[in-house]
Parts: C-alpha cells; sequence; structure tokens
C-alpha cells in the first residue's frame, strides 16, 4: 500500500473500506460505470453550493470542447438540469469559453452529498465512496477531471493527477500499483501544497489501457490519448530503471548499528552512496529513526 504523507493525519485504511448502504435511488447507483465516472468528475472538478432555505445547486464548469460530457450529465440525471455556454477573461486567457452544468434539485444534491461531496470547499476532505463502486471508473472520472495524459517534450508517454485530497491521492497511488506494479508515495509538492501524482512509459500505458476502456464514458480528446498512448515502443537502447527498494525500520537500525555506510552497504545489499545518505538523513533528523 502506498505511503501517505506523514505530516496530515491517516484518514483511512485503504485495505478495508467499509461499505454502507447505496442510496435507495438509481440516481448515483455507483456500480453502474456511467455513474462512477460522472461522480469522480463532480467529486474533483464540481461545485455543490448551499442556497437561502432548502435552495442550493451542483453545477460543474469545463472548457466548451467538452461540453458533450456535459449532455451525457444531463442524460443521466433523472432531473431538471440546464447547459448554458459563456466566454469570458481568464489568467489564463483573453477569452475562455466554457459550459457549465447545473442541477439545483434537492433530491438530487442530497444523494451525492451523502455519497460524498461536501458543500462548499471540498478541494482538501473529498475521499473515495465508502459504498460498492465501480472503481476504474470512477478514477477515470478523477484523473478526466483534474488529471492529464499525453507526451512530453522528448515523447515519453505519461499520465498524472493532481489533487489536494490526501486521501484521493493515496487510493490513485494504492491501485494503480495493483494495475502497474509501480509504487508511488503521495507527498504534498512544496511550491502549491498539492499531491502530484506522475507515471511514466509502460506504466502510463497500462493505467491508461484500463482505465480508457473500450466503450467507456469519457472526455473525448482524453479518450483519444489514452489510445494514442499506446503506439509508443521503448527504444532498444532506453534501459529499464530497476525498482526502487524502500527503506524499512528494520533496514534504518542496522545502518544505525552499524553507522558505517561502507559496511551497510554489504549487510544490506545496497550501495554505498545510498547507506551513505540515509545515514546522514537519520542523524541530521530529514527522516524519523526507527525510535521515533
Amino acid at each position: 500500500m502506498a505511503e501517505q504523507d506523514p505530516s496530515v493525519p491517516t484518514l483511512f485504511d485503504l485495505s478495508a473500506l467499509t461499505p454502507t448502504a447505496p442510496p435507495t435511488s438509481a440516481f448515483m447507483n455507483l456500480e453502474d460505470p456511467g455513474y462512477a465516472y460522472m461522480f469522480g468528475f463532480l467529486q474533483t472538478d464540481g461545485h455543490l453550493g448551499r442556497g437561502t432555505g432548502q435552495k442550493g445547486k451542483l453545477s460543474v464548469e469545463i472548457n466548451a470542447r467538452d461540453a458533450h460530457i456535459l449532455h451525457e450529465f444531463q442524460r443521466l440525471t433523472p432531473y431538471y438540469s440546464s447547459i448554458r455556454e459563456r466566454v469570458r477573461t481568464t489568467n489564463f486567457a483573453e477569452t475562455h469559453h466554457s459550459a457549465i452544468w447545473t442541477v439545483c434539485a434537492l433530491e438530487a444534491r442530497t444523494t451525492v452529498n451523502e455519497l460524498g461531496i461536501p458543500y462548499g470547499k471540498k478541494s482538501r476532505t473529498i475521499r473515495p465512496p465508502r459504498v460498492e463502486f465501480s472503481r476504474r471508473d470512477y478514477l477515470r472520472g478523477c484523473i478526466d477531471a483534474d488529471g492529464s495524459l499525453g507526451w512530453t517534450a522528448d515523447g515519453i508517454p505519461f499520465l498524472s493527477f493532481t489533487s489536494a485530497s490526501t486521501a484521493l491521492a493515496a487510493y490513485l497511488c494504492h491501485y494503480a500499483k495493483k494495475i502497474t506494479g509501480a509504487e508511488r508515495i503521495a507527498r504534498r509538492n512544496a511550491r502549491d501544497q498539492v499531491y502530484v501524482i506522475t507515471y511514466f512509459k509502460e506504466q502510463a500505458q497500462q493505467l491508461a489501457a484500463h482505465l480508457y476502456h473500450p466503450g467507456c464514458l469519457a472526455l473525448d480528446h482524453k479518450k483519444a490519448n489514452a489510445a494514442a498512448l499506446q503506439t509508443w515502443v521503448r527504444p532498444a537502447d532506453m534501459r529499464f530503471a530497476p525498482p526502487r527498494k524502500h527503506w524499512t525500520e528494520a533496514d534504518d537500525r542496522e545502518l544505525l548499528r552499524l553507522g558505517d555506510p561502507a559496511a551497510a552497504a554489504v549487510t544490506l545489499d545496497r550501495t554505498e552512496k545510498s547507506c551513505f545518505m540515509r545515514l546522514w538523513r537519520l542523524r541530521t533528523g530529514q527522516v524519523p529513526t526507527p525510535d521515533q
């Protein structure tokens, strides 16, 4: 299981999510791939707002080129909802053309709220549903909303997800490891204090192929990118990086006991440089010692 940022409290045990009873309404039955995708998308990029009394609205605003997905949301929603477009100036563009989907029905808002979309600010508090849900479709919705997949400047395929939520970042690490075998540790970056989980090369191909399966609901351009990633072939002269060997408490104890990087390298089957850096980090408090 992927580790979480030690600076934040543990939110849940990823291996022991306790399902609760799903909503009685067929709307947002998260075992349905369409609703699982829609919920993941709305949870990461939507907004649930309160009004006076029992008024309020659930909405999401996206680039107008992706308006087709909003029409799918409208089709899946058994309540009145609207789609409108607007053009405005933003920090990133002189003219930004967007499309907005909105539903105001109290029953719809109550359903998504109970499933895990809180009212108001939510970027740090959202987490995977506690009911049974279609996992890959839910994660595809999250990545369509707050992720990216394509090619680096060097022509390397990648798939990434950005989130302020510890729970979502850790869950993607946990899930993707089962698909790709690649281990990621969720840590907030220094600049924005968000998690950016990224997979490259074959791992990106494997994850994209799994999440963007044939006939799935997805943004057209991201579905096309997922298919394009599968065409990449590793150059013959590009070496495979060996799996990272993570330090355990037992390794740290032995390293501190020996106190000598050269001796520890033989005992722990690591490089002397690796042992030297780990010992320095332990002694200077860069990482906690086993007793801490």
